[in-house]
């Protein structure tokens, strides 16, 4: 059963659910997002009532906009509590502090941050939303003269994405403050079956222009990344599983693997995989196989099968973030076709109407391992030749 709401929901999964006629639930956001009413359309009445009946109900939603439709009509089960567990990281880290003792965070209201004594902080820090996404209002803090400058900064970031995203979705009323883990970062897409087994469907290396940023620009996978982090990573997986209790359940999780090869948790997506229907899709662009239909059927991949003919191969999501300086409504156009070019192997570009989302697309693309130059070269780029500007002269 799926569970469809905004911002988007691409063409791809879409066609998932209609060549497997998958439940898809009514509601008003779903019906103005799809038009196509030969999907396996069910009321939210007959939704709410398989859920109660079905014990190992799937429910599978595309983004976190939905979470106030499952707190108002699940309520019944542990779902909801499940997703707060989740979606706000205080709760997350209280969940995994016996696992991680050493590990330092704090939540703060955002009222009471100005308030704090710097000689009480231990530097490099992570300050963000307790409950966030898409890197919204995200720093890294070296210092107590960043974190004067940070906290000054805040308000007029809040004010720039308001109204984007639901409470539910992003609600800074409430800060977290957790130390700096060097290391690299990965996204994993996985769910946890009807045994409350993890399945990992993919692992995708975070990579950072440099350690002062916290964008989500480049995302990238490929057989040397998977088979090297994947055992370790089942590992923390069954950690969460049973602490959480979590069986039937997609998940998107961020993790960051430091000197010592240990995975240190940095936070959990539930219900759903990527955001905008991206690392979700990645899997069947980069490894030809459909993740959504490997939770529904309750599936894992035969990586070994997968790796024989992606070898040397690497795959990359590109996130569009407007990081131009530039404000949206100062822009008159974004040139995709010029951004095509730039890429040897392109698989699958989505235009975003960045006015609305500060975002201009997403980008699929294939590369050789030995041919990264096109992957730096995006990740420090601040995208203004793509951008023309309203008046320009």
């Amino acid at each position: 059963m799926l569970l469809i709401d905004k911002p988007f929901a691409s063409d791809f999964l879409i066609k998932t659910i209609k060549e497997n006629n998958f439940p898809i639930i009514i509601t008003e956001v779903s019906k103005s997002m799809i038009s196509d009413e030969s999907l396996n359309w069910i009321s939210e009445k007959e939704a709410i009532e398989r859920y109660k009946k079905e014990a190992d109900l799937l429910l599978y939603s595309n983004s976190e906009n939905a979470i106030s439709w499952i707190e108002k009509n699940l309520s019944f089960s542990k779902l909801p509590s499940q997703i707060q567990l989740f979606k706000n990281k205080i709760l997350f880290r209280e969940l995994l502090k016996d696992a991680f003792p050493n590990y330092f965070f704090k939540g703060v209201q955002l009222s009471e941050l100005s308030k704090i004594e710097t000689a009480t902080l231990k530097f490099p820090l992570i300050l963000k939303p307790a409950v966030g996404f898409f890197s919204l209002a995200v720093h890294k803090v070296d210092n107590a003269l960043e974190w004067q400058t940070v906290l000054a900064n805040i308000e007029q970031e809040i004010e720039s994405f308001k109204g984007m995203y639901p409470k539910e979705v992003v609600d800074v009323s409430d800060f977290i403050i957790e130390q700096y883990i060097e290391g690299e970062e990965y996204a994993v897409d996985c769910y946890f079956n009807k045994n409350g087994d993890p399945v990992v469907l993919n692992v995708m290396h975070h990579i950072f222009s440099s350690d002062k940023d916290v964008s989500d620009r480049v995302y990238s996978t490929s057989k040397e990344i998977i088979e090297k982090h994947k055992l370790k990573i089942e590992a923390f997986l069954k950690i969460v599983g049973e602490k959480a209790q979590l069986k039937n359940f997609p998940m998107h999780v961020e993790i960051r693997v430091d000197s010592n090869n240990t995975i240190i948790p940095i936070e959990i997506n539930p219900l759903r995989f990527g955001g905008w229907c991206t690392t979700g899709d990645m899997s069947y662009f980069a490894y030809g196989f459909n993740s959504y239909e490997q939770f529904l059927y309750q599936k894992a991949p035969n990586w070994n099968a997968i790796f024989e003919t992606r070898k040397d191969t690497l795959y990359s999501l590109i996130v569009l973030d407007n990081n131009s300086g530039i404000n949206e409504k100062d822009i008159a156009s974004f040139d995709y076709e010029l951004l095509l070019k730039d890429f040897k192997k392109p698989l699958n570009l989505r235009e975003v109407d960045f006015r609305k989302y500060a975002v201009f697309g997403f980008l699929f693309i294939e590369t050789s391992k030995e041919n990264k130059d096109e992957i730096n070269t995006i990740l420090a780029s601040n995208l203004r030749k793509y951008i023309t500007v309203k008046n320009a002269v």
